[in-house]
């Protein structure tokens, strides 16, 4: 009987001993990669060991590098704590130099000399704020005794008002509750006698860190114009370009965000400060001086301000006369907050209002009053390096050109020009390690095909037709380099 030939299920055959496991040394002859795998005979992996350890790795780098910059912070936080006294001095010198660099700059150029142009501005800057408070000094003095009397007598109404209806509180509790506050009062005298004395060592600090203050100040902005190019010649020609570039970013944001506060808060204490002179509240060029002060630590600032400016009225003057200035502080508040400071703020910071918000908070939660200040600056300087950082990725990455950056400084031009020239190479070298093909599969080389003879890998099949960014697929010249033998099941 003749032998009938068996049929055999794709998929059964198993490779000879010895076999490489190429797709022409298995039963399924001269198929490719595609048609094998329709068959259910082929199965592009690899030992899913590697891909877990490959994750561990990853994983470990990322962790490596996390704890780095955890304590690269942690040392930072410790040596500001430990050099605090002597940073925050500059940390306001630099922002009083922000108000004073445009007219020294514009008297250095007319030909004053550094030294001279310095002291006409800051002249000019302290006797303003020296003659101002000279001015409302006189007017604290003589209205604080006046609003303590007013105080008491508030009190007593309040008293008043808590034993009629509804509240109907007893005379006698009310008589109690205030006796033991005096009495409170009394017996912590030691410790407000202490906290007087302390005062008078934290008014002796305050007036030695003016002093440096002025002092860092003067030499800032007589010298401060040559330290970009001394920072170029020590730090060498890239990286001082990179800091010409930042640094000037920085400034810019920082100035603008200082002479916008600065327009802001004049405008909120000019309005307030009329509005409680047409009121007729005590203290109201005080009260506004205070309010112009207080505009400079955003969205707090301005509502202990108001708050004051609320509270004057309504021990001076009363309830009818408080909620006036209520209503007016509500109403320049909205102006500000809705019209004018997103105009300005916009166009020098571009902080969203809750990166704001929290900076405040935790800047007052870490440093207080100062903190506060000081917390939207710092979030801007952030905020400015890190708009840095990823044009420079754009432009090493190809997203953008050199010529779709805006820059500050004729340095970070030339300096971004290179790093899109570098980005091209760094491209380059990385399209030499990796293969864009789409969906369809690429084919496997032909028993006849000269690369195989050659014993070169075949350039890769791409298909043109659908959109899309296509599959990333590492060459196998790169899997061997990664993971080792790299073999077809």
């Amino acid at each position: 009987m003749t032998d009938q030939p068996t049929s055999r299920i794709p998929g059964d055959e198993t490779p000879p001993t010895g076999s490489s496991g190429d797709a022409g040394s298995t039963a399924f002859g001269s198929m490719d990669l595609d048609e094998q795998e329709e068959l259910g005979g082929y199965r592009d992996q690899i030992d899913r060991s590697v891909v877990l350890s490959e994750w561990l790795k990853s994983f470990a780098m990322w962790a490596l590098r996390m704890l780095i910059i955890a304590v690269f912070l942690y040392v930072g936080w410790f040596l500001l704590k430990q050099i605090g006294t002597g940073v925050m001095p500059m940390v306001f010198a630099i922002i009083v130099c922000t108000v004073l660099a445009p007219p020294t700059t514009w008297m250095r150029r007319r030909g004053f000399p550094s030294a001279l142009a310095a002291l006409i501005s800051m002249a000019g800057f302290f006797g303003f704020f020296g003659t101002l408070i000279s001015f409302i000094s006189p007017d604290i003095a003589r209205q604080s005794q006046i609003l303590y009397l007013q105080s008491l007598e508030g009190v007593q109404r309040l008293q008043l008002w808590a034993q009629g209806p509804p509240l109907n509180l007893n005379g006698e509790d009310l008589s109690q509750f205030f006796n033991d506050a005096a009495k409170w009062v009394q017996e912590q005298a030691g410790t407000i006698a202490g906290g007087i004395l302390t005062g008078v060592g934290t008014a002796t600090s305050l007036i030695f860190t003016l002093f440096v203050v002025i002092v860092l100040t003067f030499f800032f902005l007589k010298d401060g114009h040559r330290f970009l190019p001394w920072a170029r010649t020590i730090a060498g020609r890239r990286i001082g370009w990179h800091l010409t570039e930042s640094l000037t970013r920085a400034w810019t944001t920082l100035s603008g965000f200082i002479r916008a506060q600065a327009i802001v808060s004049f405008v909120d204490a000019v309005f307030i400060g009329l509005g409680l002179v047409i009121v007729g509240v005590p203290m109201a060029l005080a009260l506004a001086v205070i309010t112009f002060l207080a505009g400079f630590i955003p969205l707090i600032g301005a509502v202990v301000a108001g708050a004051l400016a609320v509270l004057v009225a309504l021990v001076s003057l009363g309830v009818t006369q408080a909620l006036i200035v209520l209503g007016l502080v509500i109403a320049v508040q909205q102006l500000e907050g809705n019209i004018l400071s997103p105009w300005l703020q916009s166009k020098a910071m571009n902080l969203h209002p809750v990166i704001v918000l929290v900076s405040v908070t935790i800047g007052g939660g870490l440093f207080g009053l100062v903190g506060s200040f000081l917390a939207v600056p710092v979030a801007a300087m952030i905020a400015v390096a890190f708009r840095y950082l990823q044009d420079m990725t754009s432009l090493r990455s190809g997203e953008k050109l050199a010529a779709d950056i805006t820059w500050a400084t004729p340095e970070g031009e030339l300096n971004g020009r290179l790093s899109e020239e570098e980005g091209r190479l760094l491209r380059q070298r990385w399209r030499d390690s990796v293969v864009y093909v789409d969906e369809p599969r690429e084919k496997a080389p032909a028993a006849d095909d000269p690369a195989t003879d050659l014993g070169e890998e075949p350039a890769p099949t791409t298909s043109t037709s659908g959109a899309g960014f296509g599959r990333l697929r590492l060459s196998n010249r790169r899997i061997e380099r990664l993971f080792g033998r790299f073999g077809r099941r």
